[in-house]
């Protein structure tokens, strides 16, 4: 290894030694690894419930309709969002709170990687709870039509509550974007001074 790569690594004279507390503190980011071991299972999970949703519709499609092929896949759709949330906040989360994962120029590495931070893994979050929650509320949108019979899974009142949750979700994503926007102007104007 070459001194220029052991640089970031090497102390200047000038920098006192880093102290026990500080080093305690900054090292309990690695508590967090567990976490998203966690979540690596958790995503273990969603893939065999995917599969075995899967496994149903191709069994069974010729046993229902097109509105149940329709919610089954829709069920498809909403594991793979979860999954894919699950992904953003695994890998984004791991790469802002934990350690570097070192994936620069890895022909696999996702674009968002390369720019992501905690504004804009709490943005890409918020987004993907506004796209579950939509794939979720068109699900009861279309089992909408039974509503009042035995055949529903859902009442009115319980209809009415899930846009009313989704709404507060959209509105939260744009507070979010929002906060974010402001506090992203006033730095550039910050450091636009100096």
């Amino acid at each position: 290894m070459t001194s220029e790569a052991q640089a970031p690594f090497v102390r200047s004279a000038a920098q006192p030694p880093i102290g026990l507390f500080p080093k305690l503190i900054f090292g309990s980011r690695w508590l967090q690894l567990p976490l998203y071991v966690g979540l690596i299972v958790a995503q273990a999970v969603y893939v065999l419930l995917f599969l075995k949703e899967l496994w149903h519709l191709a069994v069974h499609w010729f046993d229902v309709n097109e509105q149940q092929i329709m919610l089954t896949v829709l069920g498809l759709i909403d594991v793979v969002m979860i999954s894919n949330l699950l992904v953003m906040v695994i890998v984004g989360g791991y790469e802002t709170f934990v350690s570097r994962l070192n994936l620069r120029g890895h022909p696999d590495e996702p674009e968002w990687l390369s720019h992501v931070n905690a504004s804009v893994l709490k943005i890409k979050l918020a987004m993907a709870i506004v796209g579950i929650s939509s794939i979720s509320l068109l699900r009861t949108f279309i089992e909408a039509g039974n509503l009042g019979t035995t055949r529903s899974n859902f009442t009115e009142s319980g209809v009415m509550w899930q846009v009313l949750i989704h709404l507060t979700f959209i509105v939260s994503a744009i507070g979010i974007a929002w906060v974010d926007r402001l506090a992203d102007n006033a730095h550039r104007k910050e450091i636009g001074h100096h």
